[in-house]
């Protein structure tokens, strides 16, 4: 091959038509064939064999990028690279980095699908689909999910942060699993950018010092008993439902929600997925003779897999609410109740605190006590709700009160 580098002229490449090969030498050459189109090839030798290497047409490629592209290929050769077979290895690199490539709201969506069988409640999923889209998806949900570093969340989550707090908070765990989801699948490497703890907390305020308590209107204790026997005068599902409700110191969510497979009548327990539940644990509910007589009310008219049947399925958020309205309630909320159970315990009752906030969920703040509390307390948490279920159904004075020295094992 000729050492003289650079015959052709940009006018020659535009003009030639006959067939063949014409040298710029430097192993770059003009390829014409008999249809006339136009390519670059580059010549060299490999084990002793001469190899012909296609680097594009003359109409994407100009003379000087083809002349760029051969010092580049020559440069391989003195260094001893075959440049077809590091093309190929680059090709087949980026082919792989390609499978790699997801964006978050690819990721999000495998996530939500790859969790929806354990997703029995319909409205969970729709949670997780409208805040992804409402608030993380216009940040950074068409780039790539490697991509998505700390400056991203707290432009997600900052604008949110003092104002929908619970939201943000909601939203940076759900943005946290589905990049934990990322890495595990390998579309992603490093530390979570989204994790709170050693983190986030060092750059946005605590939940707890933003979010604005919203007492829900709660029905004073001493008037459950007169309140229960109105609501004994209200016909339909819903006025059940909110009784049911009521006796078990339970969420709205978690009522409406209740199927016909969560229900033990031998043990005498309702168990509430975790997928239901507030604090995303399972949570085992004891129930009084008169939970269960609403049960047995309730199997008599079994319509499909719903404890109280709505008009397709469960019965709506509003259902309970409405029959509040109708017994012109309106200074209290259905959520109001599990203040009035609450209440009554501490200031009724001698059972411990533990077994209050067992009944009611909650979250164990105290991260030592969390550690130690390994049982759900259910023999404890049954005599409770017994007790409730007869101070909500017997009439009593406002004066009377289960004796504080009332011995609770």
């Amino acid at each position: 091959m000729s050492r003289i580098k650079n015959k052709l002229t940009a006018r020659t490449v535009q003009t030639k038509k006959a067939p063949g090969y014409y040298s710029d030498g430097g192993n770059l050459y003009l390829r014409i064939t008999k249809s006339l189109s136009k390519t670059w090839a580059f010549y060299y030798k490999k084990d002793g064999k001469r190899v012909e290497m296609g680097l594009g047409s003359v109409d994407v490629m100009t003379l000087e990028q083809a002349r760029d592209k051969a010092d580049v290929l020559r440069k391989q050769l003195a260094d001893g690279i075959d440049p077809l077979s590091e093309r190929q290895r680059q090709a087949n690199e980026d082919k792989a980095q390609r499978a790699k490539f997801m964006t978050f709201q690819q990721c999000a969506d495998a996530y939500i699908n790859a969790h929806r069988a354990g997703w029995k409640n319909p409205k969970h999923i729709q949670q997780w689909q409208n805040t992804l889209s409402q608030y993380a998806f216009p940040v950074f949900g068409d780039l790539d999910v490697k991509a998505i570093d700390t400056g991203l969340i707290i432009k997600c989550l900052e604008p949110i942060w003092l104002t929908k707090n619970e939201t943000a908070g909601r939203v940076r765990g759900r943005i946290e699993s589905i990049l934990d989801w990322a890495t595990v699948h390998e579309y992603r490497e490093g530390v979570n950018p989204a994790r709170w703890r050693g983190h986030l907390d060092k750059l946005l305020a605590k939940q707890s010092k933003v979010q604005k308590t919203e007492h829900h209107k709660a029905l004073p204790y001493a008037e459950i008993n007169g309140f229960i026997s109105q609501l004994h005068r209200q016909d339909g599902i819903a006025a059940k439902c909110l009784e049911f409700t009521i006796l078990t110191a339970a969420r709205t969510g978690e009522t409406i929600g209740a199927t016909w497979d969560e229900i033990d009548l031998d043990a005498k327990t309702w168990t509430i997925p975790a997928i239901r539940m507030k604090a995303e644990r399972e949570h085992k509910v004891p129930l009084s003779a008169d939970a269960l007589a609403i049960i047995n009310d309730m199997a008599a008219v079994r319509v499909n897999d719903f404890v109280f049947p709505g008009n397709k399925n469960g019965l709506s958020n509003m259902a309970m609410l409405a029959v509040l309205k109708r017994m012109d309630r309106a200074d209290i909320t259905v959520h109001g109740f599990r203040s009035s159970f609450s209440d009554w315990v501490a200031e009724c009752t001698a059972y411990p605190s533990e077994v209050r906030e067992m009944a009611l969920a909650h979250t164990i703040k105290n991260l030592t006590e969390a550690a130690y509390r390994r049982g759900d307390l259910l023999e404890k948490r049954s005599r409770l709700m017994d007790d409730w279920a007869r101070f909500c159904n017997a009439p009593k004075s406002s004066g009377d009160v289960i004796p504080i020295n009332k011995k609770v094992v």
